[in-house]
């Protein structure tokens, strides 16, 4: 069976159905999740002060800019799907690829799914204990439902996941300028008592730096979830750096404005002991109708989600077509033409780590692993940029850009393990050690070929799947 789909004259593509509002959708709606809604106390606590703060969340958005316009480059110049993964496999070989696709696909990703998934469980739930707080088992069981959910749609069909996205990009962006007009109106009244001597009790340790800019950059993640979809992206090279150029700086100054206003209608210590702030937020200024707080970071949460899931399922789904996961997982739907195999994988692993469920440190220690990917792959953009001049590119950034974005990855990696050295970070780095060990004996040589031949074929008659050809 998979023999015959193989050497069929026309094989399957994955639609390109996604456009410029698709692409805005997609990188806006993966931003703007329950970061927003949760992490500015974090930041603020890390650093100390409401100015500082504020610069944080500046410089964050301004590196996510730099980083992204990197990235609209090399996805210009490499037009496949599969975001940093096809990047790093086509600059810096198969080994440093796979262990980057190893890594990604069975903790980062997944660790990411299941956090965004209990964020909107606990929002969803939360009107129903308004007293106590509520079971970890129904929290994490609405989590479960939210996760499914998904699946179905991104498996039915990939118009239908764009048309989630830019239905929930639209909820959020509401609830966001709810927040500023909110705000507005606060300062207006003459209530800056808040935003007075703003940088008193800055803390400039490395560390805690480190720490602010981890927090912060978690709900900036997702400038880079368009590139993981390039083949499904109508006219990449226009399409791709006008979405980021538009998305990116559209969600910073959301985020500067909401900040101010959060700063505006809360001191900074009811900020930092507030459990989740837009509630905090809602309930001072907008009493009884606080309750819309929550329902709106429910639901920005579930649009996080399903953009999270839509790219992070393409990962999975390319590094399979390149060789470095089992054939199964390279193959789509042979009438709805999602990649649906992928998808259900990723599935699994994000259900099977939303059980143990401690996220918050997880998130911590795997964004150091992210931000040492996004290292690499910069790295390969400056080699390209060096050594293949001569290939063809419709976007070019200055060498300055991805040279400054490479070295803030470094401070972001080396800082927090420098100023306060943690037996996580070494757990961290013996995981993705353990991808090369992997690599040799199951990719490199390709042991026990045989037993994954005769489970792709039951796999492909079961799932109606069959293998795929890139877009070019």
């Amino acid at each position: 069976m998979a023999a015959d789909m193989d050497s069929t004259p026309e094989k399957l593509h994955l639609k390109a159905e996604v456009g410029l509002v698709g692409g805005v959708s997609l990188i806006a709606g993966v931003m703007i999740g329950s970061g927003i809604f949760m992490s500015p106390q974090t930041v603020l606590l890390n650093i100390g002060s409401p100015g500082a703060s504020l610069l944080i969340w500046a410089c964050c958005g301004l590196l996510s800019m730099l980083a992204s316009l990197s990235y609209a480059e090399l996805g210009t110049v490499i037009r496949e799907s599969g975001g940093e993964y096809i990047y790093i496999l086509r600059t810096s070989g198969n080994l440093m690829a796979f262990v980057f696709a190893f890594t990604s696909i069975v903790v980062v990703r997944p660790t990411s799914l299941a956090g965004l998934a209990l964020s909107f469980a606990q929002y969803v739930v939360a009107p129903f204990y308004e007293d106590c707080s509520p079971p970890v088992v129904v929290v994490k069981s609405v989590a479960a439902v939210g996760i499914l959910l998904l699946t179905i749609v991104n498996c039915l069909d990939v118009r239908s996941a764009m048309a989630v996205a830019v239905f929930f990009m639209v909820i959020k962006f509401i609830a966001l300028v709810v927040i500023v007009i909110g705000g507005v109106v606060v300062l207006v009244q003459g209530n800056t008592a808040n935003l007075q001597n703003t940088f008193e009790g800055t803390n400039l340790s490395i560390s805690a730096i480190g720490m602010a800019f981890y927090q912060c950059l978690w709900s900036y993640d997702g400038w880079n979830n368009l590139n993981s979809v390039t083949e499904e992206l109508k006219r990449p090279e226009v399409n791709l750096p006008r979405a980021l150029m538009i998305a990116i700086p559209m969600v910073t100054v959301l985020y500067l404005l909401v900040n101010v206003s959060y700063l505006a209608v809360m001191t900074p210590r009811e900020m930092v002991f507030s459990s989740a702030v837009a509630v905090t937020w809602g309930n001072k200024v907008l009493g009884g109708w606080g309750w819309v707080m929550s329902v709106a970071a429910a639901l920005s949460s579930f649009g996080s989600l399903n953009g999270s899931f839509f790219s992070g399922g393409r990962v999975c789904f390319v590094a399979a077509r390149e060789g470095h996961m089992p054939d199964i997982l390279a193959m789509a739907h042979v009438r709805r033409l999602t990649p649906s195999p992928a998808l259900i994988f990723t599935t699994i692993i994000s259900l099977i780590v939303l059980i143990p469920g401690d996220f918050e440190g997880i998130v911590n220690f795997f964004s150091f692993t992210a931000w040492f990917f996004y290292g690499v792959t910069l790295s390969g953009l400056l080699y390209l940029k060096i050594k293949k001049r001569d290939l063809p590119r419709t976007y070019t950034v200055p060498i300055i850009i991805p040279i400054l974005v490479l070295l803030a990855a470094v401070f972001l990696v080396l800082a927090p393990i420098i100023d306060n050295p943690r037996i996580e970070y070494l757990y961290v780095t013996i995981f993705v050690l353990s991808g090369v060990i992997i690599y040799v004996p199951f990719i490199h040589y390709k042991l026990f070929p045989g037993l994954l031949n005769k489970l792709t074929v039951v796999l492909q008659l079961f799932l109606e799947v069959a293998p795929v050809d890139k877009n070019v």
